[in-house]
């Protein structure tokens, strides 16, 4: 990667308290095993909110209700550059799946007091722009 690129990284919440985490499969890009919120790359053409659409809807097979801007931060990784527009995005607990089984194997809603481990080592930063 040579210049940077846009994700959209988006912690679902549930309203009432609970975040919506994902364990990362075995075949998931980087740090399987971990508990991450959700994101993708903003595709050309489209604007932040279809793109947090089209990722959550894909990932967790039900739409959001809400999408609410958090803040955005510089992801600095060996060998990428990503600017990270961070969301909070408001799901009906009842209707969230994995619609991902190749990047996910496990779902769970978890109040911010009592996340599990191992967390992404991204995750802290999006909760950091998530809760402020």
């Amino acid at each position: 990667m040579d210049r940077p690129e846009v994700s959209c990284v988006f912690v679902c919440h549930d309203g009432d308290g609970r975040v919506l985490l994902a364990r990362r499969s075995a075949q998931a890009r980087d740090e399987p095993g971990a508990w991450d919120c959700g994101a993708g790359a903003l595709e050309f053409g489209e604007t932040f909110e279809q793109a947090v659409t089209r990722e959550v809807t894909e990932e967790y097979a039900t739409p959001p209700l809400s999408i609410d801007l958090r803040g955005v931060r510089n992801v600095l990784r060996p060998g990428s550059h990503w600017v990270a527009i961070v969301f909070a995005v408001r799901l009906d607990p009842a209707a969230a799946r994995i619609g991902e089984p190749h990047k996910f194997d496990e779902l769970g809603w978890f109040p911010l007091d009592a996340l599990p481990a191992p967390l992404h080592s991204q995750l802290p930063a999006a909760l950091e722009l998530f809760t402020a």
